[in-house]
């Protein structure tokens, strides 16, 4: 019997559990919604767990800026070991000793590693060459030239150092991998590291925000219904809390949902703003025009509570 879809809107955030894709946690809870359509915010590790916010209805419009938030994460990392996929889950393909390494050398490096930094992408990742993911072609051995990026690292935090093992907190920007940063501080110690454990803690803008894990979405919908379920999710607008909103006139707010520019007071030296009419309902992001109008970027199509 197939499961009669529904339209939701709004972002829960997952906590996702060990041993599971994104996709593969994402389509469960699609399913416990019976939504129509969802997406998830950037995809986690399957030996990842924490905070994967998913994306319901008009909220998917809003996706890309969860995709270029910063993230938070907790880190256990092994040492004198490298894996072919720089986590628990590939083969040991190199060892290396870690007699010298201590707790001072280790924090000096990581210190070391704050502000903008370049980072070569792991062939395990889910970036394309040729139309073809990277970690199909390292599944099949084969390696291929990445270029460095920029990345951001704000804060690394060394929490615990015990012997061939370091736990650490990082807040990094967007386009970040783990692995490769643990790999680049063992380089930097003349030693190997690979990453044992990985839970991501927050998604701007979501610092200290409630998660839910499989097990209570599953309960609260057996035991309350799916109203209760759907109380679990923020509104679409909270994805993009941190820009600047403005209040718009009847007259503008009509002409906005028409597709035009239109006049209004904003900051200066805002690209993006948030949008709403009279009745404080969410219309979407509008972008800066350099004549001073505002133009629809992303708006919503039905009405947002």
């Amino acid at each position: 019997m197939s499961i009669i879809r529904r339209q939701v809107d709004g972002i829960l955030l997952l906590d996702k559990p060990p041993d599971i894709s994104s996709n593969g946690a994402l389509q469960r809870v699609k399913r416990l919604f019976r939504a129509k359509k969802a997406g998830h915010t950037g995809s986690l590790d399957p030996i990842a767990t924490g905070m994967l916010p998913l994306c319901f209805g008009e909220a998917t419009k809003f996706s890309q800026f969860l995709l270029d938030s910063d993230k938070t994460y907790h880190v256990v990392a092994k040492l004198g070991e490298q894996t072919s996929t720089g986590d628990i889950e590939g083969e040991v393909i190199a060892t290396a000793s870690t007699a010298d390494i201590t707790s001072e050398r280790l924090q000096a490096v990581m210190q070391g590693m704050i502000g903008e930094i370049e980072q070569v992408p792991p062939m395990f990742s889910a970036l394309k060459h040729q139309g073809k993911p990277l970690y199909e072609l390292a599944r099949k051995g084969i390696e291929v030239e990445r270029k460095p990026r920029l990345i951001s690292i704000f804060s690394l935090q060394l929490i615990d150092f015990q012997k061939d093992e370091f736990s650490f907190k990082v807040h990094c920007s967007k386009g970040t991998y783990v692995r490769t940063l643990v790999e680049d501080i063992a380089r930097s110690l003349n030693c190997l590291a690979h990453v044992t454990a990985l839970r991501r803690v927050n998604v701007s803008p979501y610092d200290g925000a409630t998660m839910y894990t499989l097990p209570q979405l599953e309960a609260i919908l057996a035991d309350a219904g799916e109203e209760a379920l759907a109380s679990c999710l923020l509104p679409v607008e909270s994805s993009v809390q941190i820009y600047p909103a403005i209040q718009l006139p009847a007259a503008s707010a009509f002409y906005l949902r028409q597709g035009q520019p239109i006049r209004a007071t904003y900051p200066a030296n805002i690209k993006l703003v948030r949008l709403y009419d009279e009745a404080t309902t969410f219309l979407g992001m509008g972008e800066s025009m350099v004549d001073g109008r505002i133009k629809p970027y992303r708006l919503v199509a039905t009405t947002q509570t």
